[in-house]
């Protein structure tokens, strides 16, 4: 195997993912190469799961029984695992979701509901960018649509990067909120986040940060960051699928209204009026995803055993090891960065006249796992002039000879097809 510096024990890892000793397709065994969709679950996740269904399953706040006070304690328990994580200076801060999407569509609703000085409406602007996932988009046009905001974007430069020349024309002192991702799930590109959240201040405008495709990759400080709210979700972290995160400064989730109504997030309810509980309860209406917190909880530990910082270092040894390596290949062209500098484990390219559907088949039947098409961002193909992409994202356990057989099967993919 090619050797590399930064590299973790990746086959100390790799025995912890039962999913990578997988054989398809006439006994190739996969090479999972689309983690910036979903990543495998480690055993560690997957016994805490089944563990909490077996001992402890019973819903949370409500009872007084034996099996309501441990699921209650492992859900609270897990809130704490992922408020040390960001380093959130309190646990109440900390939100629980159905997955990154909700917390986005949450903090739309909650700004187009709230009262002043946070309201969203027809006098006020809301800026987001070209590099959004759908996620980061949707929820933002229909809040425009509704409260007849303007909704404004930054463009993106020819190299996949933000471009920010017009800062002070898209976050002007009308703007109430900036929502952008921290980095692309479709180019990999990390954002400028201190230039962005230094203007958003100086105009006084909220900031929220799409931290899905970073808080799986990096260490993620929600204080170093400077923004309102951080957005992030479990199943791209090593976690189950159906939990997200959304963390708000304390003193704006006292202030703004809730998004879901329904049982946990009252204090009282009347027939004529109801007041609430205090956050985070507060925007965790209904039965919360108890056991989906409990793996999510039990990814942060494994995560955290690890080391962010070296998971980093490893993802980034990975990534630039592959840049170099697709950069080889004849016709292929990167959408995004050409550098491993300043980028995430995602890459995104194009081979010649091969559609990109074709090459992602091609390189399934060799049992290398990619994805294909727009990514859920949409706006980037259409700012590059391509109809979709394939992209090819790396974590942990990814290796060397993963980026070799990517290439090896690039390569079959272009004979294929003459």
């Amino acid at each position: 195997m090619t050797q590399l510096p930064g590299l973790l024990d990746i086959e100390a890892i790799r025995k912890d993912f039962p999913l990578l000793d997988r054989v398809v397709h006439d006994g190739k065994k996969i090479v999972y190469l689309d983690n910036a969709a979903t990543s495998q679950k480690p055993r560690q996740v997957l016994d805490a799961l089944n563990e909490y269904y077996e001992q402890h399953n019973a819903n949370v706040h409500r009872g007084v029984h034996v099996l309501a006070e441990e699921a209650t304690a492992l859900y609270e328990g897990a809130r704490d695992k992922v408020a040390a994580f960001i380093n959130a200076p309190s646990r109440d801060e900390v939100i629980f979701t159905k997955n990154a999407s909700e917390s986005l569509n949450l903090v739309a609703n909650m700004l187009g509901w709230a009262d002043e000085p946070y309201r969203v409406d027809r006098e006020t602007e809301i800026a987001i960018t070209e590099m959004e996932h759908h996620s980061n988009i949707v929820p933002w046009q229909l809040l425009s649509q509704r409260t007849g905001a303007k909704l404004k974007w930054f463009g993106l430069t020819d190299d996949g990067r933000l471009d920010l020349s017009n800062i002070e024309e898209v976050i002007t002192e009308k703007t109430k909120i900036v929502s952008f991702t921290l980095v692309s799930n479709i180019m990999g590109t990390i954002n400028p986040v201190e230039a962005i959240v230094r203007r958003a201040q100086e105009v006084g405008a909220l900031v929220l940060i799409d931290a899905s495709q970073a808080a799986p990759h990096m260490p993620l400080d929600v204080q170093a960051l400077g923004a309102d709210f951080v957005a992030f979700t479990g199943h791209k972290m090593c976690g189950p699928t159906g939990i997200g995160v959304l963390w708000g400064r304390q003193e704006l989730l006292e202030d703004l209204p809730p998004f879901l109504g329904g049982g946990e997030m009252i204090e009282t309810v009347s027939m004529h009026a109801s007041t609430y509980a205090p956050a985070p309860h507060k925007f965790e209406a209904g039965t919360p995803p108890i056991a989906q917190a409990v793996g999510l909880g039990a990814a942060v530990d494994y995560l955290s055993a690890i080391g962010m910082d070296k998971i980093a270092a490893h993802e980034h040894a990975i990534t630039e090891y592959a840049v170099k390596r697709l950069l080889e290949v004849p016709d292929l062209r990167i959408i995004g960065p050409m550098t491993a500098e300043d980028r995430g484990a995602a890459i995104s390219f194009t081979l010649g006249d091969i559609h990109p559907h074709d090459v992602g088949q091609v390189l399934d039947e060799q049992g290398i796992a990619v994805r294909v098409g727009h990514h859920c961002a949409r706006p980037v193909c259409l700012r590059y002039g391509i109809p979709a992409t394939t992209r090819a994202s790396f974590y942990l356990y990814s290796s060397p000879a993963d980026v070799d057989a990517l290439i090896d099967g690039l390569e079959h993919v272009r004979n294929f097809f003459g």
